[in-house]
């Protein structure tokens, strides 16, 4: 059988798929991953995400849908994690491509449907951001997840939605998602995140490595992204949960409004209209921002020296962990340098590695 999972917001919801489809459906089935190549600046110093034409080294599987295998390249400038990601999964990862708008998407996915004949469908997302309604303050990322919903909902196929770790990407609410939710799927077990323990050795995703740390037993508050939200690790943080999709649909504003989209800058139109800003206008606006202001170079010394400062701050704010993407930022390094400070940081104090994330001592 052929299980199709869409990670709606692409990174680490792919990685977070294998580990779903490993739990539900075992080793004997065959999962089409589709997922975007949208990477965070830190891999990709391009803003948005990469269509086909950014590659070299696709397969085709539809008319209009791309396989990218472990041989495939993102063309420079451009960089992905989905090549690494297909080398080390035993799954077809199909490139999700936005720049037609929820037209193009809806399309990708009829002929994926009609192609594969899937066993099952699921759309799945890592934190809940698909269930926003638009206005929430903490919202950082909707125009993603709302582009594959808008696009899932008008599919003729039956397509379960899926929530795994509510609130985990720090921009809803638990107590928000909870009411919105239906059957229990499943609980991640440590056991279950074995199938990507390799992976989120290097992963840049940071729902998706907290998802994996509360199923090994994490708990407390871990700090993530560049803004250094804290997000609670709790009993909750390694569940699935199903959602009836045509209650998010109800309740996202913006999927709504991008039905009929046809580019992608029409669906970001919206974004900013609905919500009042795109992700993508955050990312160009980031991006400038770090060619004006170079990262320092990695001085062992030095890094090890400013992360005490950094770890004595975060203890009166009653953080217990972080990732090391946070750590990255916060250290004012290049992304070309968090597997060298990761490496420094678990050489010199192995007893504060929780992996994949990093565990802030009451002492140091």
């Amino acid at each position: 059988m052929t299980r199709l999972i869409v990670a709606a917001g692409g990174g680490g919801d792919a990685v977070a798929a294998a580990m779903l489809h490993a739990a539900l459906y075992g080793n004997g089935d065959q999962a089409v991953i589709l997922t975007y190549a949208w990477d965070r600046l830190l891999i990709d110093p391009l803003p948005g995400p990469r269509g086909a034409d950014s590659f070299t080294g696709l397969g085709p599987i539809t008319q209009s849908v791309w396989s990218v295998p472990a041989e495939a390249q993102p063309i420079a400038p451009a960089g992905s994690t989905l090549p690494r990601l297909a080398a080390e999964l035993p799954h077809t990862l199909a490139l999700l491509d936005p720049h037609h708008g929820v037209e193009g998407i809806t399309r990708q996915l009829e002929e994926l449907v009609s192609h594969l004949a899937p066993a099952s469908i699921d759309l799945l997302d890592v934190g809940g951001d698909i269930l926003a309604q638009g206005d929430e303050p903490t919202l950082k990322s909707p125009l993603a997840d709302a582009l594959t919903l808008a696009a899932c909902c008008q599919v003729n196929a039956p397509i379960r939605l899926l929530v795994a770790g509510p609130g985990l990407d720090g921009e809803i609410s638990p107590n928000d998602l909870r009411p919105l939710f239906g059957t229990l799927v499943h609980t991640f077990t440590a056991e279950d995140v074995e199938v990507i323990g390799s992976i989120l050795e290097w992963h840049p995703s940071e729902a998706t490595a907290m998802l994996a740390a509360t199923a090994r037993g994490a708990r407390g508050i871990c700090e993530v992204r560049d803004a250094g939200l804290p997000v609670p690790l709790t009993d909750e943080g390694p569940t699935v949960h199903e959602v009836d999709l045509d209650d998010a649909v109800s309740r996202n504003n913006l999927a709504r409004a991008i039905m009929t989209t046809a580019t992608l800058d029409e669906a970001e139109a919206y974004s900013r209209e609905i919500c009042g800003f795109s992700e993508i206008d955050y990312e160009r606006n980031k991006a400038t921002w770090l060619t004006e202001r170079p990262p320092t170079k990695l001085d062992p010394d030095d890094a090890l020296s400013r992360l005490d400062q950094f770890q004595s701050e975060a203890r009166t704010r009653g953080v217990t962990h972080t990732t090391f993407r946070h750590l990255t930022e916060t250290l004012n390094l290049s992304g070309s340098h968090r597997d060298a400070l990761r490496q420094l940081l678990i050489s010199n104090r192995p007893e504060q590695y929780a992996a994949p994330l990093w565990r802030i001592t009451s002492d140091d």
